[in-house]
Order: C-alpha cells, then sequence, then structure tokens
C-alpha cells in the first residue's frame, strides 16, 4: 500500500533535519544532466532509509521537491484527447470520463522527490501516488494517438525556422 503523500510531504523537512542535513527545496532533477540512480522503492520504499544512506555518504543537501495535482493539467489533457485520431470512440469516452473522475485530487500531492548529488551522480528517491501514475499512463496513451503539427513541417527544417540573413 503506497502512503498518503500528503502525510510524507509534511514528515519529510523533519527527517531531513533530525539526520542533520540541509533542505533545499528545489524543482524536480529529472532534467539534470547528470546521471540518476533511481532508489529502489519496490524493494525498500521507506524514504528514511533513503534520508540514512546520505547521511552515511556524507551529504550535507537533500533536494526536496514536491508535486500538487491541479485540475489545470487534467484540462489539458482534455483538450489533447480531442486531438487524438488513432483512439476508438469508446477509448476517448473511457479516457475521458477517467480524467473528470480525476479532478477529485485537486490539490492533492502527487509526487514527492528526493535526491542528493555526490561525485557527479544524482540519487533519488521518487513516490508517485497510483492515480497519478494512471494519469501519467493516459497521458501516454493520448501523446502517442495525436496527430503531429502541420506547423512544424512549414518551420523550414530541423532549426524551426531559423536561418542565418549572413
Amino acid at each position: 500500500m503506497k502512503p498518503n503523500l500528503d502525510i510524507v510531504k509534511a514528515e519529510i523537512p523533519e527527517q531531513i533535519a533530525s539526520r542533520g542535513l540541509v533542505m533545499f527545496p528545489g524543482y524536480t532533477r529529472m532534467l539534470d544532466e547528470l546521471p540518476i540512480v533511481f532508489w529502489n522503492i519496490k524493494k525498500s520504499p521507506d524514504y528514511q532509509a533513503f534520508l540514512d544512506a546520505a547521511a552515511a555518504a556524507g551529504v550535507k543537501m537533500i533536494v526536496f521537491f514536491d508535486r500538487d495535482f491541479s485540475s489545470d493539467l487534467i484540462e489539458g489533457a482534455l483538450e489533447q484527447l480531442e486531438d487524438a485520431i488513432d483512439l476508438t470512440v469508446e477509448e476517448q469516452r473511457g479516457y475521458e470520463r477517467r480524467l473528470r473522475e480525476m479532478r477529485a485530487y485537486d490539490g492533492f500531492t502527487c509526487a514527492v522527490e528526493l535526491s542528493f548529488e555526490r561525485e557527479g551522480v544524482i540519487y533519488m528517491f521518487e513516490l508517485r501516488t497510483e492515480w497519478f501514475e494512471e494519469f501519467n499512463a493516459i497521458l501516454d496513451d493520448i501523446d502517442v494517438s495525436v496527430s503531429p503539427d502541420d506547423d512544424d513541417e512549414d518551420e523550414g527544417g530541423p532549426m524551426g525556422g531559423y536561418f542565418s540573413k549572413n
């Protein structure tokens, strides 16, 4: 059973401080260019073990990122769904129904991420709610079924319309 991430989010600052670590409220590290090693949450789902490992490794600072779910995400997904050409009517209706049901999660914490850097590698612990995982899977299905914009082809190649006037 996955923990309530709103509770976990509230506990994390105290748990970080209790280990003599500094919490840095940052953004997700998923887009960093450094290599990332992910904590195996299936074998060890407790974030406190991750903090213990960080402290034992001599880390002084933990980057903490949390994501709150927003109905704006649902509205964006519903707009994309309208452009989905490779989904059956039944699939579209099913996704639309499920996305509308997910409005009940507006304002809830859907993901927490703890990370630290050591010797050029980012070590990361991430928890996501099951419903946020489902939301992302729906988005992936929609993305695959949306026709690419013709605007990209009109831009004049891979540089997106940029050219030298020299």
